[in-house]
């Protein structure tokens, strides 16, 4: 299994030490109100359950884990109470949803709709031989796939569309840009949303990538190479210098440390 990469809380040195509480920002990569927000206990028991509703057990160092280790450090300094919910969390909720894309299923963790938590975890294919599991690397086409699912929702913007553009390129061995390919349609929609204010109106990252497979002229594994050269187009493209939540870059990397899991 591969996850994101939350940052597990530091207890402190000592007693009286750092009482500051571990926010949300501290160990997640979200933004807006609930960055600023301390991790409460029953935002972790909301999340616990969730996990267990759809995963059958809560992860082992996954999201759930590190909120309760948050929470607990923050109920030990008493910056929380033990029945405490964060306000953001109890009105929109936490979520656990599942995606199977190409015999993987990704598991995409929110909390008030910002995503704190990706996995990959491959879902073996049995042959015909008993005991015998054949299981196949994710493709870069796969892989985009993949963000349309995770990501659908999100306008495309400049460096969406330079992440898929570095992903063509990485999958074909090209640097020509295709007519009427994934990168010409991604860079075009940038193009377009960048002239519009309302996200309703702008066009959406599952309107570029879905069927991406079949879009793309030739495919292959995705390697940390790929990942890593994908990251960088993003961030380059973000003023921000930052990768967005289950984006190109995330599903990319993520496909990369599970291609490198399957070949260990």
């Amino acid at each position: 299994m591969s996850q994101g990469q939350p940052r597990r809380p530091q207890q402190p040195a000592g007693q009286g030490e750092n009482q500051e509480p571990i926010k949300y920002g501290d160990v997640f990569n979200v933004s807006g109100e609930l960055a600023n927000k301390p991790i409460a206990p029953q935002d972790a028991a909301m999340m616990q359950t969730a996990e267990t509703q759809v995963l059958g057990q809560t992860q082992k160092g996954g999201t759930a884990a590190v909120m309760q280790a948050a929470a607990t450090r923050n109920e030990q300094v008493g910056v929380v109470g033990h029945n405490d919910i964060t306000d953001i969390a109890g009105e929109q909720g936490v979520s656990v949803a599942e995606t199977d894309v190409a015999g993987r299923r990704i598991i995409t963790e929110a909390v008030a709709g910002q995503v704190v938590g990706q996995y990959v975890q491959a879902t073996p294919v049995m042959t015909s031989q008993v005991g015998a599991v054949q299981q196949n690397a994710i493709t870069i086409g796969e892989a985009l796939e993949a963000t349309a699912k995770t990501a659908g929702d999100k306008p495309v913007d400049q460096s969406d569309a330079a992440a898929v553009q570095a992903a063509e390129v990485r999958a074909t061995g090209s640097n020509v840009i295709i007519p009427g390919g994934l990168a010409a349609t991604a860079q075009s929609a940038a193009a377009h949303n960048a002239t519009l204010d309302r996200d309703e109106e702008k066009i959406k990252l599952n309107q570029v990538l879905t069927g991406a497979t079949a879009k793309l002229p030739a495919d292959k594994a995705v390697t940390r190479q790929d990942a890593e050269g994908v990251v960088s187009a993003e961030l380059r493209n973000n003023p921000n210098v930052a990768t967005h939540p289950g984006g190109v870059a995330a599903s990319m990397a993520a496909a990369a440390r599970l291609n490198e899991n399957v070949n260990a």
